[in-house]
């Protein structure tokens, strides 16, 4: 990835804000991500684990943390444990940290190499009483295949089964759902770089155009302004294309009169954006796409004024769906009549629109964070309301980056051009 520098402060703080929440007596260990087979030989791209990297900064494989705060010998307290390299490894995958720069980049003094922690483990272990163990806890998501925090678990937890075993997950995420200063930063330069790349979108896109042709756009620009590349695959979908939530094909053509939904952002520093923009291929809406288009932006809006402090993902869920039920009656989708009719288990809003208004942001694309948990400044997610009408061929979903504060709110893609008219202005000059 490119390097991003972030001052080891940021990273001992973490640290620090963790052992406040640990049990008396206890060790945290935190494992780095598996590299993960591609095929035959080849890796999938390395992407550290987002717990690890909050806490040392580390963007190297086969790395491990382990935290004991009140064992006696203070040597022990902090140990970053690195993957030893040797000339035959270095001439095939390039350098790897050696102690002195993983120590400097983490702020951990004390840094071994993995051959040693079986040595480490065992007085540390004999001074412990609670163990934690970052093992994956997602709402929506359950790995397939044990990770490396779950096979070295399994393994601690048979060579030393007495220890009261403790998750470490909810004590993560209730640290990282509030970003920091610098995190702020990262998130806003990541949508900077964002902003820049649909502004060369706008300038290039024309009728005829391969949706792959303004993915491989925006992957120059990400990777040209110094990002690491996409936060997540990108959704490039034209037309009826649109409709599918999470198409990620990018084969189709840009046609005539159509309409471009991109889902799209930049990662820098391992902290995402997540932007959502749709613009008409040829440069001008229909007065149907138009009358859509500004639909959608007047709940964006709406929803948007409501993400404050003391609301919740859900709060504004159900507010923005009472909203677009007027709206979809509006636009002749329903009628009034047909609402009191509807089976309320299966409201007739949902048919165009079936998706969350919002999600948690930052080292994770879907980062960690409850739907219910009420918002308090310092707290980065997304606004993304959205219509789908597959009979008429048309998706729109706008998305923008909202950090909470004390004040209300602030639109970190404020910047992004949005508005219709704007829009079609920069897309015209692009074309005299």
């Amino acid at each position: 990835m490119k390097t991003i520098h972030i001052s080891p402060s940021f990273f001992a703080r973490n640290r620090q804000r963790l052992t406040l929440s640990l049990k008396s007596n206890s060790l945290a260990i935190v494992h780095s991500n598996d590299e993960m087979n591609r095929t035959a030989d080849q890796y999938f791209p390395f992407r550290q684990h987002s717990d690890l990297f909050y806490l040392t900064g580390i963007n190297q494989e086969k790395t491990t943390l382990l935290m004991a705060p009140a064992i006696e010998d203070e040597s022990l307290r902090e140990i970053l444990v690195i993957r030893r390299s040797n000339p035959k490894l270095e001439t095939w995958e390039g350098h790897k940290l050696t102690r002195e720069e993983a120590g400097l980049i983490s702020g951990i003094k004390n840094v071994k190499f993995e051959d040693e922690i079986e040595s480490l483990l065992a007085p540390i272990m004999m001074q412990a009483e609670h163990v934690y163990l970052n093992l994956p806890e997602y709402l929506k998501f359950i790995p397939e295949l044990p990770g490396r925090d779950h096979r070295k678990g399994e393994e601690l937890m048979k060579k030393f089964p007495a220890h009261k075993y403790e998750r470490l997950a909810p004590l993560m995420q209730d640290l990282r759902v509030t970003k920091s200063e610098e995190e702020i930063g990262l998130i806003s330069q990541a949508c900077d770089i964002t902003r820049k790349a649909f502004l060369n979108t706008l300038q290039t896109l024309k009728p005829g155009m391969m949706e792959y042709e303004v993915e491989a756009l925006i992957t120059r620009d990400f990777i040209r302004e110094g990002a690491r590349g996409h936060a997540y695959q990108p959704i490039i979908a034209s037309g009826s294309n649109a409709c599918v939530l999470h198409y990620i094909d990018n084969n189709d053509t840009c046609s005539d009169g159509e309409l471009l939904l991109m889902d799209f952002g930049a990662e820098i520093g391992n902290y995402a954006a997540d932007c959502t923009r749709t613009i008409p291929v040829n440069g001008l809406f229909t007065a149907r796409q138009k009358d859509l288009y500004k639909s959608v932006l007047e709940v964006f809006k709406f929803a948007r004024s409501l993400m404050v402090p003391g609301s919740t993902i859900n709060k504004v869920h159900q507010e923005v769906c009472r909203k677009f039920e007027k709206e979809h009656i509006r636009l002749g989708l329903f009628t009034q009549e047909a609402v009191e009719a509807q089976d309320r288990e299966n409201p007739l809003w949902q048919q165009y629109y079936m998706h969350g208004t919002s999600h948690f942001l930052g080292l994770d694309v879907h980062d960690v964070g409850s739907k219910d948990q009420e918002f308090r400044p310092g707290m980065v997610l997304t606004c993304e309301p959205g219509i789908y009408l597959p009979g008429e061929q048309t998706g729109i979903r706008l998305e923008n980056n909202i950090l909470i504060t004390r004040e209300g709110n602030v639109d970190l893609m404020k910047d992004i051009p949005i508005e219709p008219d704007e829009i079609e202005e920069l897309m015209r000059r692009s074309r005299e």
